[in-house]
């Protein structure tokens, strides 16, 4: 019998199972993923070393369709970070149980790694000092990661009921909720990062 024309297994095929894992349970293991693709653990050995590289191929699966920011023609620099912090957001939003996977080892997936050379190269050449650049990115992750889990939190993350402060308790009941709340505020914090930005780069 010749080869199938479609592979069994690829680097692709297994982050999509595991992923399809993670979003269900929030875990998964090797066996897990090979009995999700009706292979056997040894098999995905082929093709992926162990779970770190597959959490690395789900980093890279969900970042992938992320678009490149052309400093040609994409508008502002400012406009340009501000897109890109947007894209990174949706994506950990759409996965949100993979975080905590992810900030858990180091980025090596290619993919991934695009967007921070995109969003250094952004900032590097807008004055931002070399020696406050990973600063600054790491504010940014942070930020975005944040704001990824807020993305996704209950619709009432506050009770006002329990809220001693009266000016807390009206806002909590007067500023809406689920993820109009959260994109306004996602919003919000950009515009106060990008303009902590224009004083940094002088």
């Amino acid at each position: 019998m010749g080869r199938p024309s479609t592979p069994l297994l690829s680097h692709e095929l297994i982050a999509e199972a595991a992923l399809g894992l993670v979003d269900r349970d929030g875990e998964f293991t090797v066996a897990q993923v090979a009995a999700a693709l009706k292979v056997r653990p040894s098999s995905l050995y082929n093709h992926v070393s162990g779970k770190a590289q597959i959490v690395e191929a789900m980093r890279g699966l969900i970042f992938r369709d992320v678009p490149r920011v052309s400093l040609e023609t994409d508008g502002h620099w400012l406009d340009q970070v501000r897109a890109l912090l947007r894209a990174y957001r949706d994506a950990f939003a759409a996965h949100p149980r993979l975080v905590p996977m992810l900030t858990g080892q180091t980025v090596t997936s290619p993919d991934v790694m695009r967007i921070y050379d995109d969003l250094a190269r952004i900032l590097t050449e807008h004055a931002i000092p070399a020696d406050r650049l990973l600063d600054v990115i790491t504010v940014l992750d942070s930020f975005v990661i944040g704001s990824a889990l807020d993305a996704v939190a209950p619709d009432q993350v506050w009770d006002a009921e329990h809220a001693q402060n009266p000016d807390l308790a009206g806002a909590i009941l007067t500023s809406g909720a689920g993820r109009q709340r959260a994109d306004r505020s996602f919003e919000l914090g950009l515009d106060l990062l990008l303009t902590g930005l224009i004083g940094l780069a002088g």
